[in-house]
């Protein structure tokens, strides 16, 4: 099975570092998907989620508030302001979803790509 290598970066650390087999980004233009081998790119993204199933079919959920992706064929590296991983190993669902919430409600971005990662942000809970 093939895998891309994820990064998720802010400036006060990494966020999110691993192999994964697909990658879904929130560009400007709107939600694509990054499978191993993809064309090389570099993408804004915009207020929203990043999604990623690893390996062992785990999801990995960040929510971010804006930045930019550089893809290649082996490599994801998300360079982003502000970030939220939703449901990380350590943290609490809860606390990590309001967060999540709070961070991406005070993003300077469009309030239908807000709405709309809040709701895929809640239905984790269920």
């Amino acid at each position: 099975m093939s895998t891309i290598k994820l990064e998720i970066v802010t400036p006060h650390g990494v966020i999110y570092d691993g192999d994964v087999k697909v990658v879904t980004l929130c560009g400007k233009d709107g939600e694509f998907g990054v499978l191993p081998g993809h064309a090389a790119l570099v993408s804004l993204l915009d207020a929203g989620l990043i999604s990623a199933t690893t390996p062992e079919n785990k999801e990995v959920v960040v929510a971010i508030n804006g930045g930019y992706a550089k893809v290649s064929e082996e490599k994801v590296s998300c360079i982003v302001d502000g970030a939220v991983a939703v449901n990380d190993q350590e943290g609490n669902l809860s606390e990590n979803i309001a967060k999540a919430k709070e961070l991406l409600k005070s993003a300077q971005s469009s309030d239908t790509a807000i709405a709309s990662a809040v709701s895929k942000i809640e239905s984790i809970k269920k």
